[in-house]
């Protein structure tokens, strides 16, 4: 017996259009937020036929789940307030579902920030476009969110050595080159990085002062 939101696996037979795109998503963990209708059961067969581990929510939650890789979910009218993190720092990749009839919000679907759409009616080759977009979006998302974050400590790091040396400079007489010198041959000889060894003597002056 399959536990309580877990979708039984339907036929998982090879995927004509694409064989490889089997293996490419059978490490993923995928939530669908939809109504179990006939568009939504199809979403759930297609998905399954990728081999992802797949499991289901409805009604929707007050909170997107954040703990899968990849959720399918509606343009719901309140779906930015759902959305457990902030644009651009997403958990997990997200797919908006539009309606095969009726104008899409495009304000609302902007404000949502998904990493790719599914139109309706699905197919089996617009779930797969639509899970390796998102699964590329989300990707290249966090890389370069990574990318800001090691700029963000190179920054930090830079700031606190400067600091460091305008203490040293002030309180041990010593030249601008000679006060960074020194920090590197401490920071090597306690076999902790410059900045470590910056932030410690500022929190020094600091208690001191």
């Amino acid at each position: 017996m399959n536990p309580p939101g877990r979708v039984r696996a339907g036929n998982r037979g090879s995927n004509r259009s694409d064989p490889a795109a089997h293996h490419r998503f059978n490490d993923l963990r995928i939530v669908t937020i939809c109504d179990r209708d006939a568009e939504g059961d199809r979403i759930i067969r297609l998905l399954q036929k990728t081999r992802a581990e797949v499991a289901h929510r409805w009604p929707a939650p007050e909170q997107i789940p954040a703990d899968f890789d990849a959720v399918y979910c509606p343009l719901l009218r309140d779906l930015p307030q759902r959305l457990p993190w902030l644009p651009g720092m997403a958990s997990a990749a997200l797919i908006v579902i539009l309606p095969q009839k009726g104008t899409v919000n495009l304000t609302l679907l902007r404000n949502s920030a998904p990493h790719s759409v599914l139109h309706s009616p699905v197919t089996d080759s617009g779930v797969e476009v639509s899970l390796m977009m998102a699964r590329e979006h989300f990707g290249y998302e966090r890389r370069l969110n990574a990318r800001i974050d090691k700029l963000d400590d190179n920054l930090r790091t830079m700031r606190a050595v400067e600091r460091a040396k305008a203490i040293l400079m002030k309180d041990r007489g010593m030249a601008e080159d000679e006060a960074y010198h020194f920090l590197r041959l401490q920071a090597m000889a306690k076999r902790v990085t410059i900045g470590a060894l910056s932030t410690a003597i500022i929190d020094s002056q600091e208690l001191l002062s």
